[in-house]
């Protein structure tokens, strides 16, 4: 998927998983996004899949609301 799906897959799953509007999970996608969480992704098309968006999902969720 492209970079772009990829942060879209992964907002997705984070306002489903988490029960979070849409407004907050774009907030924290950003905010891992601006702390460069996502740039292997960028450089990696392989790193763009499905089961790795979860994973991502569940670490910036716990990263960002948990700590």
């Amino acid at each position: 998927m492209t970079y772009e799906d990829y942060l879209d897959e992964v907002t997705t799953l984070i306002t489903e998983k988490y029960d979070l509007s849409d407004t907050a999970a774009i907030k924290l996608v950003v905010q891992a996004q601006a702390a460069d969480f996502f740039i292997a992704h960028d450089d990696d098309p392989s790193m763009r899949t499905q089961a790795r968006a979860e994973q991502d999902a569940q670490i910036i969720y716990q990263r960002m609301c948990k700590s």
